[in-house]
């Protein structure tokens, strides 16, 4: 009787270098776009009729939890957190703003202990060799149930958080490119489970939730050092260590394990694994526009350190809110020199939520 001989597993590839993602993955992409001459829109109705896998209950199930988190945000503000700004005696301006980071610290620290857990105890090899992410892919392939209950908690929270950022939270100079953060994510999660690229999802969002749990953290202790009429000077150490922690993760797990991680898998990796592997440019092209968005932010970080050397800023504040006192200020100073009656930040139809200038009809 003849014995197969078993088949080696595939070893483990070192993180590239800028260098090597850049020239790599263009060439992949460069290849990729000269082998595609029948790309278009017929092609693309094709892919997904043949390899996309996503059932009409399990969009339902996703609305129902969007909802199910809007709901719960709006309990927890009225009964857990107002209530407890109340009693710490905080100024007005930060009990507005504190429900909206105690709210997001609370999901974003469960779901970055979840992803940690899938990626660092459990058998899953995909942080420590991602191009692992896509061994073994087929289509239609079965969504492990641990990863399906974190794909299941991601993408109803960014559908509750489309609306939230209009409705429910500060609005802010970004706050109209983190709608289309939300809109990315959404997309990336919805059509990544569709197209069982599940196992590079659980990686992505591993890289991004830690800095939102920071920055919450951050913003409630800045929140917190001023309540009861004194000053706290624990919460302004800690608010300033956290501004540190958070510019320096950011840049490691945004700008440089993400690139270096997840676009070298799915711009060159992918297709050394999977030819021809389906909605090949469409997914690479909202990863991109999510790196894009990352250097976005990264140059506020830049911004506040900046005003933090040269003396502009004595303490940690977050350089993306209004300042609606100095708006009310140009206002009234642009109506007695008799220009324009109002900035545009208090134009008609805006109104003010939670402190800060908004604009309703979004």
């Amino acid at each position: 009787m003849q014995q197969t001989e078993p088949v080696a597993e595939p070893v483990a590839e070192p993180m590239p270098g800028y260098g090597q993602l850049l020239r790599l993955g263009y060439g992949s992409l460069a290849a990729a776009v000269r082998s595609c001459n029948d790309c278009g829109w017929e092609l693309a109705r094709t892919t997904w009729a043949e390899n996309a896998h996503l059932g009409w209950g399990e969009v339902l199930l996703c609305g129902l939890a969007a909802l199910g988190w809007t709901a719960l945000r709006r309990a927890a503000a009225r009964r857990l957190f107002r209530p407890f700004g109340e009693w710490c005696n905080l100024q007005p301006k930060d009990a507005a703003k504190m429900p909206e980071s105690a709210w997001k610290l609370l999901f974003y620290t469960l779901s970055w202990s979840y992803g940690t857990y899938l990626l660092f105890f459990t058998d899953y090899p995909f942080f420590y060799d991602p191009p692992s992410v896509f061994y073994g892919w087929k289509k239609g392939m079965d969504v492990p149930t641990d990863i399906a209950i974190a794909y299941l908690l991601q993408c109803s929270f960014y559908g509750h958080s489309i609306y939230a950022t209009v409705y429910m939270d500060t609005w802010r100079k970004d706050s109209v490119v983190m709608l289309l953060h939300h809109v990315v994510t959404l997309t990336l999660i919805a059509f990544s489970y569709a197209f069982r690229y599940h196992n590079v999802g659980i990686l992505v969002l591993f890289l991004h939730d830690v800095n939102d749990v920071q920055l919450e953290f951050t913003k409630l202790n800045v929140y917190f050092k001023h309540r009861g009429g004194v000053y706290h000077r624990l919460n302004d150490v800690i608010s300033n260590v956290g501004c540190l922690t958070f510019s320096v993760s950011w840049f490691w797990f945004r700008l440089y394990w993400f690139p270096l991680k997840v676009l070298y898998a799915t711009c060159h990796s992918s297709l050394q694994t999977v030819p021809n592997i389906p909605f090949y440019f469409f997914f690479n092209a909202l990863l991109l526009v999510l790196t894009l968005m990352n250097i976005y932010w990264f140059l506020y970080i830049v911004l506040f350190v900046a005003k933090v050397l040269m003396g502009q800023m004595q303490e940690v504040n977050d350089v993306r809110e209004y300042d609606v006192e100095d708006s009310k200020k140009t206002a009234v100073a642009k109506k007695k020199e008799g220009g324009l009656q109002l900035p545009s930040a208090l134009k008609e139809g805006m109104h003010l939520k939670n402190g800060l200038v908004k604009d309703k009809r979004l």
